[in-house]
């Protein structure tokens, strides 16, 4: 194939660039880099660097610029006087700026995967690490990175010279600094007066989180700073920028000794601006520091000092002086200040009501979690929204470490402030052997994302949806939840799940949960044996169909216990009728938390349901978990007999009590449902 000329002639030329340029026609002759050559030309300092003398220059790329919020950009500060290659990047490498103040290098993943940072800005690895000579044959080296690095400086009506500062000299001169007009006064009084500034003054490189002002409001909060809570403001030996830092990974503090343990959590709000949050956890704590999480959004991030970083952050961290209700009312922006825009608008009651609980579990919807626009029409019902925020309640202490406690052996269930309502809670371990806790409520499924925040009347756990307010198909709900993976199973193979999925449809499901399939093992070995054989999943799809009611509506426990007759109901299924007693009974509920003995609530009583079939009473353990287009009621062993798994000569299941009349009935039902 014949090359064109021109392309040939493009190709030599590129070859002949890449051979003699310098590091100064590299950048001007890229188009990415322009905004960044132009702030060079008028530089004469760096100029004349990169004419004689031997460097490493950090090049931020035109969209880095287009995203920098900045008013100066100090070019001396993406230059080192030393040539450096990615592989011998040290931790830090100190910058041309007046001062050198360092620039911090962090590392993340493995060989050809790692990824290095320069503070807060990722190098392009691809367009980095290109060696070349000045006119004067001195080595130089460019790296390209995503975002512009910002030095600290100080403000240009300050008096004061001040370069390269110290985490302690940041404190003591924040307010001629140029941290947008963020202040400290009450923490640097609180170092002093502890006795504090060596671990601001310490060598090395560490990352600080320095609480505003704002933050240290309402009294008596600032009383209960001690030296432990300040060293609990630190990690040590260990820069850690935003964009780099190990989200969701605990880092242990300087607070973290023999008696007391704290540590701090990186997180991240799924938002756009999204929003950076630090949460510490005081794993074990003492007298003066309750265990549990404080959680504090980083309003100012990533200021360089000569040791290290520094975060300033919304309040202190460690300090636990506000009730769950305070926390909810503590901030116009805050993470959760749309679920507060919520109850606002449905009733004050709720607030008045966690408020009166002396120990209060709150299950909170992130902001992220009320985009749904499901939930418009529903916030619009106070009546339905005052059942669902009730949900969202237990009225006990309930900690991560309780729940995994409770769900060794079983999935747990725990009484909530509305109605008949429970939540159910799972424990799921990957591969990694991380854990995901998730917790189930009126059918809905979310994730616990910030979990033991305390409060001093108990806890708050932020979650990533609204419970109770249906978003999957009853098909999508079976394939998702992990108690019901056996039923999902056996409806699989021919297709019987799928139809599940119609939205012209309204189903209610009574769903054997996997502990009732292993009940049925228990009972009836040979049985459910047969039904999980591969040739037979044909007859076990058979056999769910007589879970199945199909009708105009779906129905709530509550409603089938309205409509039996003498505590019988009869309902049209999938394969014939379907005849159930139902009952009701009061249950006291056994609570699954260790209960604060300083602190006593009443016992809770809830309704529980169970459906005799075949003689049999069957526990509901689920009632009601609503779906869009149904209702799934989770029981404690399938509804059948034993005969109903007979192999013959043809290998067939036979249903008793199936009428021809029956069968005729139903295939006339999903005909008209299908026409609908």
């Amino acid at each position: 194939m014949r090359v064109p000329a021109g392309i040939v002639l493009i190709f030599l030329s590129s070859l002949t660039l890449g051979k003699n340029a310098t590091l100064e026609e590299r950048i001007r002759d890229d188009s990415d880099l322009s905004q960044f050559y132009s702030l060079l030309e008028r530089n004469q300092v760096a100029m004349s660097s990169l004419k004689y003398r031997s460097l490493t220059l950090f090049a931020p790329t035109n969209e880095a610029f287009q995203r920098f919020s900045g008013n100066t950009t100090h070019v001396l500060y993406h230059m080192s006087t030393v040539a450096t290659t990615l592989e011998q990047l040290g931790a830090t490498i100190s910058s041309d700026l007046e001062g050198n103040p360092p620039l911090y290098i962090t590392r993340r993943g493995k060989a050809s995967q790692e990824q290095i940072y320069i503070n807060n800005a990722l190098v392009l690895r691809s367009r980095s690490n290109v060696i070349l000579q000045n006119t004067d044959g001195r080595k130089q080296v460019l790296h390209v990175i995503d975002d512009v690095l910002q030095p600290l400086t100080v403000l240009p009506s300050s008096s004061i010279e001040l370069f390269s500062p110290d985490a302690f000299q940041f404190l003591t001169y924040s307010e001629s600094l140029d941290i947008n007009s963020h202040r400290m006064r009450s923490y640097r009084e609180k170092v002093i007066m502890n006795k504090k500034e060596i671990i601001f003054q310490a060598v090395g490189s560490h990352t600080y989180f320095i609480p505003i002002d704002e933050g240290f409001k309402p009294p008596p909060r600032a009383d209960l700073f001690d030296k432990k809570v300040i060293d609990g403001h630190v990690i040590a030996n260990r820069v850690l920028f935003t964009v780099a830092a190990p989200y969701g990974e605990p880092l242990p503090t300087l607070a973290f000794e023999d008696n007391l343990k704290v540590q701090i959590t990186f997180s991240q709000s799924e938002g756009k601006p999204a929003k950076i949050y630090v949460t510490s956890n005081t794993v074990i704590g003492d007298e003066k520091h309750t265990p549990g999480n404080v959680l504090a959004e980083i309003v100012k991030a990533n200021i360089p000092v000569r040791n290290g970083v520094v975060h300033l952050i919304s309040r202190p961290l460690m300090i636990v002086d506000n009730t769950v209700k305070e926390f909810l009312e503590d901030k116009d922006d805050g993470p959760l200040n749309k679920f507060y825009e919520v109850i606002m608008k449905v009733g004050s009651n709720f607030m008045q009501s966690i408020n009166g609980m002396k120990n209060v579990t709150l299950f909170a919807p992130s902001n992220e979690a009320w985009a749904n626009s499901n939930l418009d029409n529903m916030i619009k019902d106070p009546e339905k929204m005052k059942d669902i925020l009730n949900l969202h309640i237990v009225r006990d202490r309930l900690t991560i470490d309780k729940i995994k406690k409770n769900n060794v052996n079983a999935i747990s269930q725990v009484a909530t402030n509305a109605d008949k309502k429970f939540l159910y809670f799972n424990v799921i371990i990957d591969q990694d052997n991380n854990e995901t806790v998730t917790v189930e409520g009126g059918g809905v499924n979310a994730t616990l994302i910030q979990a033991d925040i305390a409060a001093t009347n108990g806890y708050v756990h932020i979650i990533d949806r609204v419970l109770g307010i249906p978003y999957t198909t009853v098909y999508e709900k079976l394939k998702t939840d992990p108690m019901l993976n056996k039923t999902y199973f056996l409806g699989t193979q021919p297709r019987f799940n799928e139809q599940l999925d119609n939205l012209k449809r309204k189903f209610t499901y009574f769903v054997p949960r996997d502990k009732a399939w292993r009940s049925l093992d228990r009972t009836w070995p040979s049985a459910y044996k047969k039904l999980f054989m591969p040739g037979y999943s044909y007859h076990a799809c058979t056999l769910l169909e007589r879970h199945v009611v199909l009708a105009d509506r779906a129905y709530t426990m509550a409603d089938l216990k309205a409509m039996a007759n003498d505590s019988v109901v009869v309902m049209p299924t999938l394969r014939g009728y379907l005849k159930l007693k139902i009952r009701e009974e009061d249950r006291q509920e056994e609570s699954h938390v260790m209960h604060n003995p300083h602190h006593h609530e009443q016992p809770l009583y809830s309704s529980g349901y169970s459906v005799q079939y075949n003689n049999r009473w069957i526990n509901v353990f689920r009632p009601d978990v609503e779906c869009t287009n149904g209702i799934i009621h989770v029981i404690d062993f399938p509804l059948m007999e034993e005969s109903d798994v007979n192999i013959s000569q043809g290998s067939s299941l036979l249903l008793k009590n199936t009428s021809l009349q029956s069968i005729l009935f139903v295939v006339l039902l999903n005909l008209l449902c299908l026409n609908y």
